[in-house]
Formats: C-alpha cells, structure tokens, sequence
C-alpha cells in the first residue's frame, strides 16, 4: 500500500498527517455534537461566580452558597462533553491499535505515541481556534 510505504519513509510526517486527521474528525464532531450557546452561558456564569468568590473569599458562608451555585452547572457541562466522546472512542481506539501495529517497523518505534500526543495538542489548538471552540 502507497500509505504504508509514505510511513515507513516519513513517519514523523505520516504521525503529523494522520494526527491532524484525527483532530479535524474530533473537532467537527464536537462543532456539532456540543451546544455552543449553553456552554457559553456555563462559561459566563461560571467566570461571573468566580469573580464573586474573590470578593468574598474571607466570607466561608458566601463562598458555600457560591460553590455550591457552580456546582449546579457541572452535570450538564460534563453531559456537553460526553456527547461528542461517545461517537469518538471507536474511532480512536481503532486508530491507536492500527497505528501501534504500523509504526512497531519504523524509526520512531518507541516514541510515535509521544510524536502523536505533541501533534495532537498543537493542532487542537489550532483547529478549535479555526472552529471557533475554545
């Protein structure tokens, strides 16, 4: 296969390559999987709830009612989350066994996990700020 080839000759690039493949499948899944304007609103309160600790942080009882405001935003803020997980897990499970297997025969052996975790942070940086995400 022409892409076996490309990884064997290039695996930095191919690790690079297929990474940002990966990034581009989970950011479009959570583009659309996540609802954006509630997750704003959980964004604004939670910042505003925030400021509102800084003032009354010598204040135990304020800042118990505060927390306790912040905590309330927490399920739906994991249930924002999970949604896109969930239609993502195979995908990247499968990849990961595929690319293990692949890159075991190239010159980056022992460190293609590292190379693909490196891309990965870079580039989802840089496709959800393309996307409009964080």
């Amino acid at each position: 296969m022409v892409f076996d080839a490309f990884i064997q000759q290039y695996p930095r690039i191919a690790i690079i390559l297929i990474s940002l493949v990966m990034t581009l499948f989970i950011t479009v899944v959570r583009y659309f999987m996540t609802d954006r304007e509630k997750m704003k609103e959980i964004r604004d309160r939670q910042k505003k709830l925030r400021a509102e600790m800084k003032l009354y942080k010598n204040h135990p009882e304020k800042m118990m009612k505060i927390n306790k405001k912040m905590m309330e935003d927490f399920p739906e803020q994991m249930r924002q989350s999970f949604k896109p997980m969930i239609i993502t897990i195979i995908p990247v499970l499968l990849l990961f066994t595929w690319m293990k297997a692949v890159f075991v025969a190239t010159a980056i052996a022992n460190t293609w996990l590292w190379w693909y975790i490196g891309a990965s942070i870079v580039l989802s940086i840089i496709v959800s700020k393309l996307f409009g995400l964080q």
